[in-house]
């Protein structure tokens, strides 16, 4: 069996033949007037009109006069029939400007190969056989492909390979390419739900002097032009909720955000991510709004409001249940969460097999006895009155001043986003922002930073609003894949393979 090399090798001396005739195997322009599936779909109308159809191309068979050649795009497939009768014979045949234009001649069908991208005009027609096709007239050559794609049949499943290579994946693989046009209907549904409830898109900075609104270790780079550091947002709370004090009173951003951490199946160092910010609204309005929003969003993603994700049986039509913090941690673990000590924590860490770390503070070890509770919670529950201590961010809520007006959906096992009433009290929350200092200093690199600026802007005063977050693992859930199969080009450890080595032996590759 060739190698890839050799495979490379052989398309090469294709790809010069084709020069030889001064044909140009990447012309700047398509002339593709119709799509490979409508030609299918909308055949009694189009039958008999010239069209030209133009992408890759997925097979070729050649029967001494006659050819067939199998057209994909990313409406569908379509076959070309070729005839001796009606075609060049060869590039020679054609004007220097047709070949500098990419057509060639029948002659040179052994010079094209599976993977190179085509063009063919011609009337729409049935063969004898009955097979829906072009009767081509004219041929052009779009791309010349060097390297081979891979079929199904060959069995591109390698997960590194297809990791490193999703171009590849979502070639041969129909699934992994229906993902990404899901996942672009997930954000499109999310933005329009927003806009048709008049809120405004405000895309806010990336860098930060001051990173927060989240608990995570952040990426640090550095901007020659101030020289000074920055971080990459790992939320974007802080920005959003300016604009609220700037006057704006529905703002959100769909972006990127960044956090040094390690991957999982449920999180990636970068990924997309949606906050919006609502002034004069509460928690209880968020709630309200955001059961609106999954419904909408994930009918018009996926089509349906029923999903069977792994041992789960998720119904979003139905009403969800609302699960009080403390009272859940109480009943599973016999612990009151406002009154224990920070060894009673480790305790239960410890009996429910659960990581005890030597920095371990009390919010977190609560934190990580919830989420051993939350990975068995089917859902749609809203899990509220978080304590205090937990939400550093959030209103507390006026009859219980131990909780706050913080509103979670549980959803499979998972957290599927953040709600709260802001907290707008300035000197609240410059106290909670020196204990999280204070835990920082401590060694928590997860604690968030003391931002006097956003203290400042409370103190010129921010509206009551209701501020929500969620990331795009509300999709991957959904979608029934982990992080890295959820996104097309996830970050991997840098790697070129043996075979780009030996090819371009003269680069420096490493």
């Amino acid at each position: 069996m060739a190698t890839l090399k050799e495979l490379r090798d052989e398309r090469l001396r294709k790809l010069e033949d084709l020069k030889q005739l001064e044909v140009n195997p990447f012309p700047a322009t398509s002339h593709r007037s119709t799509m490979a599936g409508a030609v299918v779909s909308d055949f009694d109308k189009l039958q008999g009109q010239e069209v030209t159809i133009a992408g890759r191309i997925k097979s070729i068979r050649k029967f001494g006069q006659i050819a067939f050649i199998v057209i994909k795009d990313n409406s569908g497939q379509v076959q070309a029939f070729l005839k001796a009768d009606d075609l060049p014979s060869s590039a020679t045949d054609l004007t220097p400007e047709q070949r500098a234009d990419g057509y060639i001649g029948l002659k040179q069908l052994p010079l094209l190969d599976i993977g190179d991208f085509f063009e063919v005009s011609g009337p729409v027609i049935k063969t004898q056989t009955g097979e829906i096709s072009i009767e081509a007239k004219s041929l052009r050559i779009l791309t010349k492909s060097l390297r081979p794609m891979p079929t199904q049949q060959d069995g591109f499943t390698n997960k590194e390979e297809r990791l490193r290579r999703r171009y590849i994946d979502t070639n041969v693989n129909a699934d992994v390419y229906e993902r990404y046009i899901r996942r672009s209907k997930f954000w499109q549904a999310t933005r329009e739900f927003l806009l048709n409830h008049e809120f405004i898109e405000i895309n806010i900075p990336v860098l930060e002097h001051t990173t927060g609104g989240a608990d995570a270790t952040p990426f640090v780079t550095h901007m020659d032009a101030l020289d000074q550091d920055f971080y990459l947002r790992i939320s974007h709370e802080l920005p959003l909720k300016r604009l609220i004090g700037g006057g704006y009173e529905k703002v959100f951003d769909i972006g990127p955000r960044f956090r040094n951490e390690n991957y999982s199946e449920e999180h990636l160092p970068e990924h997309v991510a949606m906050e919006w910010y609502w002034a004069y609204a509460d928690w209880r309005d968020g709630m309200k709004f955001m059961t609106e929003l999954f419904r909408d969003v994930l009918q018009k993603t996926f089509g349906t409001l029923q999903f069977k994700l792994g041992e789960f049986d998720i119904d979003l039509a139905k009403d969800w249940e609302e699960w009080d913090y403390a009272e859940t941690i109480a009943k599973r673990y016999n612990i009151d969460i406002f009154n224990c000590t920070i060894d009673e924590v480790k305790k239960a860490l410890a009996d429910n097999h659960l990581e005890v770390e030597k920095t371990e503070n009390k919010a977190r070890g609560i934190d990580k006895l919830w989420k051993n509770i939350r990975k068995d919670v089917a859902g749609p529950v809203w899990l509220i009155n978080t304590p205090a201590f937990i939400s550093p961010l959030s209103k507390t809520n006026p009859s219980n001043p131990l909780v706050v007006e913080r509103f979670q959906p549980i959803i499979a096992g998972s957290e599927l986003g953040n709600g709260f009433s802001e907290l707008n009290d300035p000197i609240d929350q410059l106290n909670r922002f020196k204990e999280q200092q204070a835990m920082r200093d401590a060694g928590d690199q997860e604690a968030m930073m003391l931002d006097i600026d956003f203290v400042e802007m409370l103190e010129y005063g921010m509206p009551p609003a209701c501020g929500w977050g969620l990331s795009e693992r509300v999709f991957w859930v959904f979608e029934g894949v982990s992080a890295r199969e959820g996104v097309p080009f996830p970050a991997l450890k840098h790697d070129i393979s043996d075979v780009t080595k030996t090819i371009y032996p003269e680069l420096d590759l490493k």
